[in-house]
C-alpha cells in the first residue's frame, strides 16, 4: 500500500510497476539499454515534432528546445553505457505500451483538444519512465548501474510536470486536470494488461 501511495503521491500514476519487471532487467541488461536509448530518441524527435508543429506557441517553443538537447544527451549517455560495456544497440522494438496509449488520442474534436492530448500522452510516458527509472535504481544487482538510473530519475523527474504546465499555459486548468485524470486511469488499465517483460523500459 506504501508503494502505491508513493507513485500516486510523487508522478499520479495508479498502478505501480509490477515488481518481476526489474528481477526481468536484471538478466536482460543489453535489451533493456538498447530500449532505453530508443526512448530518449523518440524523446527528442517527439519534442522536435511538436516545436515544427505549434511553432507559433512562443512559450512552448522556448521550454521544449532544451528539453530536445537534453534528450539527445542521454541519448549519447546510454549509447556510451553500452560501448562501455561491450554490447551493441540492437534493433528498435515495437513499443505495445506507447502504441496502446496512443488509441486515446483524441483524433476528431477540435484542435485544442487534439493539442492538449499530444502534450499529455507525452507527460504520460515521462511519468511512466521516471517510476521506472526508480526501480531500476533500487532494484538492479549492478551498483553502477543502480546510480546511473538514479542520475536519470533525477534528471527526469520535471518532465512530466512540464508538459502538464504548458497545456495549462495555453488551456482552461480544469480542462486539463479532467483530461489528465482521464489518461491516467486509462494508463492504468494498460499497465494493468500488459505483459511484464525485462527487455523493454515500458
Amino acid at each position: 500500500m506504501e508503494e502505491n501511495t508513493d507513485v500516486k503521491n510523487i508522478l499520479g500514476l495508479k498502478l505501480p510497476t509490477d515488481p518481476r519487471w526489474v528481477d526481468l532487467a536484471n538478466i536482460s541488461l543489453q535489451e533493456i539499454l538498447t530500449d532505453h536509448a530508443y526512448c530518449e530518441q523518440k524523446a527528442a524527435t517527439y519534442c522536435i515534432s511538436l516545436i515544427q508543429r505549434y511553432s507559433d506557441k512562443q512559450k512552448l517553443v522556448e521550454e521544449l528546445a532544451p528539453i530536445v538537447t537534453e534528450e539527445w544527451g542521454h541519448f549519447r549517455l546510454v549509447l556510451a553505457e553500452l560501448h562501455k560495456r561491450n554490447l551493441k544497440l540492437g534493433l528498435q522494438r515495437k513499443d505495445f505500451y506507447v502504441n496502446e496509449l496512443k488509441t486515446f488520442q483524441k483524433q476528431g474534436g477540435s484542435p485544442d483538444e487534439r493539442f492538449l492530448d499530444q502534450l499529455l500522452i507525452m507527460a504520460l510516458i515521462e511519468a511512466r519512465s521516471c517510476e521506472r527509472f526508480k526501480r531500476l535504481s533500487e532494484g538492479l544487482t549492478d551498483d553502477y548501474l543502480k546510480k546511473f538510473y538514479r542520475r536519470f530519475m533525477e534528471s527526469e523527474a520535471g518532465h512530466y510536470t512540464l508538459f502538464i504546465e504548458l497545456a495549462e499555459n495555453y488551456l482552461p486548468k480544469e480542462k486539463v486536470r479532467q483530461r489528465w485524470e482521464e489518461w491516467l486511469l486509462f494508463e492504468k488499465e494498460v499497465i494493468a494488461n500488459l505483459e511484464v517483460r525485462g527487455d523493454r523500459i515500458h
